[in-house]
């Protein structure tokens, strides 16, 4: 928006205020932009602003290349109407084509030489006989001499410019401005020749660059022109300040574009003053400017009636207590989309989801090649390998080193690598789970003390585990993941992501164990602190070492020897210092504090008010590599003897007596190759319940991933990799929670270029299979790495687990509802399920979940822990029961309706609606008897927009007297349109 200003002698428009989402202003006295805020508008400057579009010139889809032809073909519409004298066209002219002055560039002030050769007596004649003498009042109300020629010569007074400047291309702020965006000009100021505004409403038939009009080089769509006679500046000023904030709404911008004539603005204004807040002005003070909202309605929920009732507004209820108005308010339907319909065929989801996928596989590879990625890869890799070390060593004492940390590396590698080049869900990542682990504990002590060989009843099962992963697939089994509401989705997630939490403290709290502080130290008794080493017993007066050297033990100064070489000799250290170490358990709890607290920091330094978006978003995509290597560099520079990481150096069975083959018979009674399907059958529900729901968590609508899921086609690839992993001996492998959920974090995206003011709006995931593929690369060759991966301290990695626990919880609303328990009903967040369910209710809700949590974690840390499958279908069994303890209302907001309850309400609705439409009917033909038709139902071929159907509805109220309001029912995309 730019307003008319003198400066000196000399009129420019001066860029005052602009808007791309939210309102900038031009600080008084200060050359910088305002912090950009919510615009706040006067009642009265809209409808002012409205009264200006009813008086004034609306010209819509001009044919104009320049603004000097604009402004001509204007002025020449107003005087044809008779709204504008003759005699002022050229006055006119002169005023809108002066220069405009740009927040970047810096006014110009002419020196009096150039004001005498431009104005002065004498200094140049005017080239016609007609002399002017126009007197424009801004600020000083003084006089500018000007020769105008008529009609034709008055582009010779131009001061603005025809191409862009250097300013308008280099100008950095088009970054900030959305790809075809189009500007709208706003032009306000009072001049002293006019005794009524000059108003003018433009919409141009295809948007051109006029110039130096816009500060940015945008080509211009709109221009709104205000003149007016003096003394109303600042009302001039608001009803500018009215049109930009319109033009930047969503649902009237659609209207400007689409409008026909005069009216169908007028109805756009009314359509926004409909939705209208108003502030009372003795309970707010207009100077406060309102910061921009973290999310904005978006316009389709703005546009559907139910999101309008909540306000008090038409067809709602007051105060929002009717009670027809609840099934309206019911939040959107949790749906698992398509991909779980049971098809009935055989494999009939199974070649869904490989037709579904297909399409996408070439962009599965290309669209990896992000920046992003890399540092996706370097955080998803360094959780792999740790949970593979752990795993590993955890697994070798299990089964007596039958598997171990290289069977771990090796099965990751495998495993991972072909399940994110195959699977369905490539971002799904493949880790061993703790009940696969209790499951191999307890199968080896079977098979030892019954004489059954472990590798190949192991074999067996493998076998048939894998078997029947394959039924499920062909009988599109996974159709019953759709009854898992978010009771269980984040019963399960959050189970695994305290295991997550808690084992990462725990595997901490060990170093305090293992390398305890020294408490009993005590610096004035330090002088009396000493260790020495003692000679053995003089038995034998030489020793004789491996490397067959003869040394004889009384030629050695005992008082000498180091620590080490006093051990190494058979000596013996006495003191009280002998046993002290250097205070490792602190060093590892700031290494593994360190590196949890510096991850957050820098993950939040996106949000921060310092340095440019690109560099911030930088340093948050690769927050958890910095803050691994800073403590890798913190720990090498202290020097202190932290747990390091270690990985296997050589490519070998961990067990020297079994091969990389496990063979299928020769070892075993037959009878075992049978009976191995009782087992098999509980591994298939442990890996079936812990996919699927994994999968159900990655698949998550907030996610927004547009590529699809593949139920049937991972649960295909993991029963495959269940049988490849049992003949090579390695372990079982299936979808990792909490790992997927950092993975699905990692790779978020965001809208680079975002309104002043605007917070970056979430697009969705980098869908690709290339960040996968390279993690279990990485992880296979690891034992080629172990030069420089012994250098990383475990705490660091410990702290990279916390980190996966905690971010996992996040956006979890059972995290959320537990957090209410101790905040007062003041404090609480304004959350949409507190507005509509009873706190006691959602305080009930939380208890049977918190309750069901700590029975899992009870069972879990026992020998029951094989029982988890079981467990999670309880869940099912409890959520079913709480419908018999909550309403469907209540249900709907604090969890999902189970799919059954959503067709008896569909069956509810439809029934409803046809008595509804019988009643329309009988009530039309009462009205149509007694000739008074006050309701007419317009029933179109396809659904529109309610603004689109104003020309119709304003031709209708020419022949009627009485108001008229439109509902549309926007929420099924199916309106029907009502016209009262």
């Amino acid at each position: 928006m730019d307003t008319l200003q003198q400066d000196g002698d000399e009129l420019e428009w001066k860029e005052s205020a602009r808007w791309v989402k939210f309102e900038e202003k031009v600080e008084d006295g200060g050359e910088r932009w305002s912090k950009p805020h919510v615009s706040t508008l006067s009642l009265h400057s809209l409808f002012e602003l409205r009264t200006c579009l009813q008086t004034g010139t609306v010209v819509l889809d001009l044919e104009g290349y320049s603004l000097p032809q604009i402004v001509d073909e204007i002025i020449e519409r107003q005087i044809d109407e008779g709204m504008l004298s003759p005699d002022l066209r050229e006055k006119i002219s002169f005023v809108l084509l002066r220069k405009h002055r740009h927040q970047t560039k810096k006014p110009i002030h002419r020196s009096l030489a150039d004001m005498g050769k431009a104005s002065g007596g004498g200094a140049r004649e005017c080239p016609s006989n007609t002399l002017h003498i126009l007197n424009i009042d801004m600020i000083n109300c003084s006089h500018v001499l000007c020769c105008f020629t008529g009609h034709a010569h008055s582009r010779s007074m131009n001061d603005i410019a025809d191409t862009l400047s250097t300013d308008q291309l280099r100008n950095k702020f088009m970054k900030k401005i959305p790809r075809d965006a189009e500007a709208s000009n706003v032009l306000v100021g009072e001049v002293d020749f006019l005794d009524k505004p000059f108003v003018a409403f433009v919409r141009l038939a295809q948007a051109t660059t006029l110039g130096g009009l816009t500060e940015v080089p945008v080509p211009t769509r709109f221009l709104f022109i205000l003149l007016g006679p003096t003394g109303k500046a600042k009302s001039y000023n608001q009803i500018g300040r009215a049109i930009a904030t319109l033009m930047v709404d969503d649902l009237f911008s659609d209207v400007a574009y689409k409008a026909r004539d005069r009216e169908d603005l007028i109805a756009g204004i009314d359509e926004f003053l409909d939705e209208v807040i108003v502030l009372p002005p003795g309970e707010w003070d207009p100077k406060i400017r309102i910061e921009p909202p973290k999310k904005v309605p978006t316009a389709d929920k703005r546009k559907s009636v139910h999101s309008l009732n909540e306000l008090g507004q038409p067809n709602g209820t007051a105060g929002g207590s009717g009670g027809h108005s609840e099934d309206e308010e019911m939040p959107v339907a949790h749906e698992l989309g398509e991909e779980l319909a049971h098809t009935g065929r055989f494999c009939g989801g199974l070649f869904l989801d490989m037709k579904r996928k297909l399409p996408w596989f070439p962009s599965d590879f290309y669209e990896g090649f992000h920046i992003q990625s890399i540092s996706a890869v370097l955080f998803i890799y360094l959780g792999c390998i740790t949970n593979a070390i752990t795993f590993g060593g955890l697994l070798g004492d299990a089964t007596d080193n039958y598997q171990g940390v290289m069977e771990s590396f090796l099965g990751t590698a495998l495993s991972g690598t072909v399940f994110c080049m195959f699977s369905g869900q490539p971002l799904i990542i493949l880790s061993s789970t703790g009940p696969i682990l209790i499951f191999e504990k307890l199968l080896f002590e079977f098979s030892k003390n019954n004489g059954i060989d472990y590798m190949e009843l192991r074999l067996w099962i493998g076998i048939h585990s894998c078997i029947q992963c394959f039924l499920l697939v062909a009988t599109d089994a996974s159709y019953i993941i759709k009854y898992m509401t978010r009771f269980t989705e984040e019963g399960f997630s959050s189970l695994i992501s305290f295991i997550f939490i808690s084992d990462a403290i725990k595997k901490m709290m060990g170093s305090f164990k293992y390398y305890p502080i020294n408490t009993d130290f005590k610096p004035d008794y330090v002088t009396a602190y000493k260790c020495e080493c003692l000679a053995p017993d003089p038995i034998n007066t030489t020793c004789h070492w491996n490397t067959g050297v003869m040394l004889n033990i009384t030629d050695l100064d005992w008082s000498q020897l180091s620590k080490k070489e006093c051990v190494k000799y058979g000596g013996s250290l006495v003191g009280n210092t002998c046993k002290y170490v250097p205070d490792l358990a602190l060093m590892s709890f700031i290494l593994f504090f360190g590196t949890y607290s510096m991850t957050v920091s820098l993950k939040k330094f996106k949000f921060s008010r310092y340095f440019p978006t690109k560099l911030r978003k930088l340093i948050s995509d690769f927050s958890i590599f910095m803050a691994i290597m800073t403590f890798v560099g913190l720990d090498r520079l202290i020097g202190l003897k932290t747990p390091k990481l270690i990985v296997p150096t050589e490519f070998k069975p961990t067990r020297p007596d079994r091969g990389w083959i496990v063979l299928p018979f020769g070892k075993n009674p037959w009878w075992v190759y049978l009976a191995s399907f009782v087992p098999a059958l509980l591994v298939t529900i442990l890996i079936f319940m812990d996919q699927q729901i994994s999968a159900v968590i990655v698949n998550r609508k907030e996610n927004k991933l547009r590529k699809g899921c593949g139920y049937h086609l991972d649960l295909f690839w993991v029963g495959v990799l269940m049988a490849v992993c049992s003949f090579l001996g390695l372990p079982w492998y299936v979808a990792a929670t909490v790992i997927s959920i950092a993975h699905i974090d990692s790779l978020k995206m965001e809208s680079e270029s975002s309104a002043p003011g605007e917070q970056p709006q979430f697009l969705g995931v980098r869908e690709q299979r290339l960040t996968g593929i390279l993690v279990f690369v990485l992880t296979g060759v690891s034992i080629f790495l172990a030069p420089v991966l012994q250098f990383i301290p475990m705490p660091v990695l410990y702290g990279v687990f916390l980190y996966m626990g905690v971010a996992s919880l996040s956006g979890i609303q059972f995290w959320e509802r537990i957090k209410l328990y101790m905040m007062p009903s003041k404090y609480q967040p304004d959350f949409p399920f507190l507005r509509h369910v009873p706190l006691r209710r959602v305080h009930l809700f939380t208890l049977v979940q918190i309750i069901c949590l700590a029975v899992l974690w009870v069972l879990k840390s026992t020998v029951l822990a094989i029982l988890f499958p079981v467990m999670i279908l309880g869940l099912l069994v409890v959520r079913k029961m709480l419908d018999m303890v909550f309403s469907q209302h209540d249900l709907a907001w604090i969890d999902d309706i189970l799919p059954g309850k959503d067709k008896k309400k569909d069956k509810k609705k439809k029934g409803d609606k046809d008595d509804t439409k019988k009643k329309d009917k009988k009530k039309g033909r009462a009205d149509d008897s007694k000739d008074k038709v006050r309701n007419v139902k317009i029933y179109l071929g396809r659904s529109l927009p309610a603004r689109q159907i104003h020309p119709l509805i304003h031709r209708l109220h020419k022949h009627e007297t009485s108001a008229w309001q439109i509902y549309a029912d926007t929420h099924t995309w199916a309106p029907d349109f009502v016209l009262k």
